[in-house]
């Protein structure tokens, strides 16, 4: 949730800098691809996930 949370902050930052630019641009596909730990253990999107840069390390 923590996660979700900050890339949102961090993307409506992003877009509040860029919206002079391009009024038309916007923001899509915020989800949880994967996650591991915590009481509910591991957790990993099925099916078709959007496209997106590899931002794995």
């Amino acid at each position: 949730m923590e996660a979700l949370t900050a890339v949102s902050a961090a993307l409506l930052t992003i877009y509040d800098m860029c919206k002079a630019i391009d009024k038309t641009m916007e923001i899509q596909d915020i989800c949880l691809l994967r996650k591991t730990g915590g009481k509910s253990g591991t957790f990993e999107r099925g099916g078709k996930t959007p496209d997106r840069a590899d931002t794995e390390t």
